[in-house]
């Protein structure tokens, strides 16, 4: 779909969802979290096996618009549970790889969205803001709860209450991004990158998303459990089938997410 707050295309297995406010350096709006909505929804099609997330334009996306936010500010917190949660969830719960290419400043709950995905790519122009404590916010839309499993508590803490922007060599240090590249290459990386994982077995990588994002919270108990059953799944599979025939004869695999 182009022409919209946040443009998605398919192609080759990978769903790139582009949010395309560049005058505004493709900042939240009712509009946009609607058709992000809309995005997600079709990256659930089993003909999608990955899927890229960046802006249009100088940014990636520098969270609220602030112009609206002062036109209709209501309450906060039913915007958050209705506008943004929902598409966070959402995104969590696709069972396919997400990359974030971040092209640009990533800030407030564009930060977040950015942590949320699987992977991020950064442009050597790419930077990172917190944003909320410099105007007297907490960090939303997951943006503590992503932050600080990426960077552990004591730099979480450090980070989120100081406001400060990381330059993407900064973010590549401290692993907040997996690469950064020169701004030039970030299309062709990310496409390269998602390319190889819409190759690779989509269901494995969806279980393994759901068996990392328990890691932390299970007992070990229950985490052994839950491998068990999901190992049980992935042996159901087409792709485990397909994977094992191409090791015995010495040929590279052909799955397909199934």
């Amino acid at each position: 779909m182009t022409g919209a707050a946040v443009e998605f295309v398919l192609d080759g297995g990978v769903l790139t969802v582009t949010l395309n406010r560049p005058e505004v350096l493709n900042a939240f709006n009712a509009a946009m979290h609607e058709a992000l909505g809309l995005a997600l929804k079709e990256a659930r099609d089993p003909k999608v096996r990955a899927v890229v997330i960046t802006g249009a334009g100088r940014g990636f996306c520098v969270g609220q618009d602030l112009r609206e936010f002062k036109q209709e500010s209501g309450d906060v917190a039913a915007r958050l549970r209705t506008q943004y949660h929902p598409n966070i969830v959402a995104l969590r719960s696709l069972e396919k790889p997400v990359i974030a290419a971040v092209n640009g400043p990533a800030a407030g709950a564009g930060l977040s969205l950015a942590c949320a995905c699987d992977i991020r790519i950064a442009s050597d122009q790419a930077s990172f803001v917190p944003a909320f404590i410099n105007v007297g916010l907490i960090p939303d839309s997951g943006g503590s709860f992503f932050v600080t499993r990426l960077l552990g508590y004591a730099r979480a803490f450090e980070w989120l209450t100081s406001g400060r922007k990381l330059t993407a060599a900064e973010a590549h240090a401290w692993g907040l991004v997996s690469e950064m590249v020169e701004h030039e290459r970030l299309r062709d990386r990310t496409a390269e990158l998602a390319t190889t994982l819409a190759a690779m077995p989509t269901r494995g990588i969806g279980m393994t998303k759901r068996l990392l994002d328990r890691a932390s919270t299970a007992a070990l108990s229950e985490q052994l459990e839950l491998e068990a059953q999901l190992q049980a799944a992935a042996t159901a599979s087409e792709d485990f089938k397909e994977g094992v025939a191409a090791f015995l004869e010495k040929r590279g695999p052909r799955f397909t997410g199934r």
